[in-house]
């Protein structure tokens, strides 16, 4: 997604709606959104070596064929002449071939995005989430009620990860209607409306939990991030 970028109206929207979140509660939402949370240039490595791994295993299963290839090479007249050494190195040709090909089209991010599997990119996306949380929310409030609401673009996908004290009273399933709202507007290609009605819901549970106190102060930036 080349270009990728909030505008300063959406970057306003979602901020306004942590501070107006942080009116009611002690929580602390952090938001942040990238464009997309991993390269995913091993995934093409691995692509490029099946390719090599299932030419080998065709030309085990129909020799045949790399014989005939063989025998055309030297224009039909070689066949009395074919040997190991022979169709070894025009299998180690067509291994590099097909291993290039197939990692060059990869390096086409579209495509290469297309070929990862779903479960690979929530893998991605949720350890890049866990780093982020670590570095911006987690331990970084007196009374450890930090929670971040990470989106990654590319990979239409999100995470909500809360800091001890909220995750020891809520449940990870209660923020399901946080990112039903949020997956919604994704879907509509309204990323930052959809982030500031996940704000909305997490604070009414934040609210219930941890209600505002005189004690509260703003310990994190109520800002959008984006990476």
């Amino acid at each position: 997604m080349a270009g990728f970028n909030f505008t300063p109206e959406q970057h306003a929207l979602v901020g306004a709606a942590v501070s107006e979140a942080e009116k009611n509660t002690d929580g602390e939402i952090v938001t942040i959104v990238t464009e997309q949370s991993d390269a995913y240039h091993d995934v093409a490595l691995h692509y490029a070596v099946a390719a090599m791994l299932l030419l080998v295993a065709g030309a085990a299963l129909w020799p045949w064929i790399l014989e005939a290839k063989l025998e055309w090479l030297q224009g039909g007249w070689g066949a009395a002449g074919l040997n190991l050494h022979q169709l070894l190195f025009l299998l180690l040709l067509g291994e590099a071939a097909i291993f290039l090909i197939v990692r060059y089209a990869l390096a086409w991010t579209p495509l290469r995005m297309l070929a990862t599997p779903s479960a690979t990119k929530a893998r991605r996306v949720q350890r890049r989430a866990m780093q982020f949380f670590k570095s911006s929310a987690e331990k970084r409030t007196v009374g450890r009620v930090g929670i971040l609401l990470y989106v990654s673009i590319a990979e239409h996908r999100a995470e909500i990860i809360a800091d001890e004290a909220i995750h020891s009273k809520v449940a990870p399933e209660r923020w399901g209607e946080a990112m039903a709202a949020l997956v919604g507007k994704l879907k509509r290609g309204d990323p930052a409306g959809g982030m500031a009605d996940a704000v909305g819901q997490m604070a009414a549970i934040l609210k219930e939990h941890f209600p505002k106190t005189d004690a509260d102060v703003n310990e994190l930036p109520d800002r959008l991030i984006e990476l």
